[in-house]
Order: structure tokens, then C-alpha cells, then sequence
């Protein structure tokens, strides 16, 4: 009697939790959650034609005047009349994230020259921040290193004004 149990306990190892350990299952849907039917051929090929047309449809050629400001200048020659009109102080310059996004309409060549202009941003101010570091730390370093010798010189005269 016990060697049945015995086999069916290694059986039912071997058939479940082995096949557990070596291809784990993915987690079972919440109860709530209804499953769905499987898409015919044609309507996949319609769910990839529509994607490709959307996807196709994000990058766009014609981003507009904030990064090809030059394309533009024709167009613009009516309309500085009244930036004249309007005070500087209404002009909002645009923030970096406003930047990215619109460069990223533009596709990948136009995001790469912002990415380049806010890393270099970044590292031109790390760099200075740096050498800021450095040359403070310097000097500091030669006034402790001014204070040691002028300590070295007053303990050497006391040690020679001692003796007498």
C-alpha cells in the first residue's frame, strides 16, 4: 500500500509541479476580466493595416516652424508687424520639454539634434561645475598647506626659544 502512494506522489510530481518548475505557466486572469475570441485572419490583417497606417501617420516630414525655423522666414515676413506691437515681455520662451516633444513629432532626425543640444547642455554644465570644484578645492588646499608651514615655522622658533 505504500509504495502505490509512494508512486503516485513522484506520478504527480512528475506530471505537475516538474512541469511547473521547468515551464512556468503565466498568472490566470482576475476573475472579472472576460475572455475574448480570436481574431480571424482577415481581422488581423486589418488590425495591422490600421497600425501600420497609424505608425506611418506619426512621422510626419512637416514639423512646423519651432525646429526649421528657417523653412519658414517667407511666411513670417506679414507677421512681424505685430511682434513689433506685442511687448517682449509677452513672448514665452519654450520649455525643454515642450522642445523634445515637438522634436519627436518630427521623427528621428529631428529628435537626435535636440537630445544632442540637452546632453551637451548637461555635460557643459557638469564640466564647469567641475572645474569650479576643482579650483575652490585648490585653493583651499593652499591656504591649510600656508597654515601648516606658518605653524611649522612658529613651532620651530618656540622649540629654538625654548633651549635658552
Amino acid at each position: 500500500m505504500k509504495l502505490k502512494v509512494v508512486c503516485r506522489k513522484v506520478y504527480d510530481y512528475v506530471r505537475y509541479d516538474l512541469k511547473e518548475i521547468a515551464f512556468p505557466s503565466s498568472l490566470p486572469d482576475p476573475p472579472h476580466i472576460k475572455k475574448r475570441r480570436k481574431l480571424t485572419w482577415i481581422e488581423r490583417w486589418y488590425v495591422l493595416k490600421e497600425a501600420t497606417r497609424l505608425y506611418a501617420a506619426s512621422w510626419v516630414r512637416d514639423i512646423g516652424p519651432d525646429l526649421r525655423p528657417n523653412d519658414y522666414k517667407k511666411n513670417n515676413a506679414d507677421d512681424n508687424e505685430f511682434d513689433r506691437q506685442s511687448s517682449p515681455f509677452d513672448k514665452k520662451e519654450p520649455s525643454m520639454l515642450e522642445d523634445l516633444a515637438v522634436a519627436a513629432r518630427g521623427g528621428m532626425e529631428t529628435l537626435r539634434p535636440a537630445l544632442q543640444h540637452i546632453y551637451m547642455t548637461r555635460a557643459s554644465a557638469y564640466r564647469d561645475a567641475l572645474i569650479a570644484f576643482v579650483e575652490g578645492y585648490q585653493e583651499e588646499l593652499k591656504k591649510v598647506m600656508e597654515g601648516e608651514k606658518v605653524d611649522k615655522f612658529h613651532s620651530q622658533d618656540a622649540d629654538v626659544k625654548k633651549p635658552n
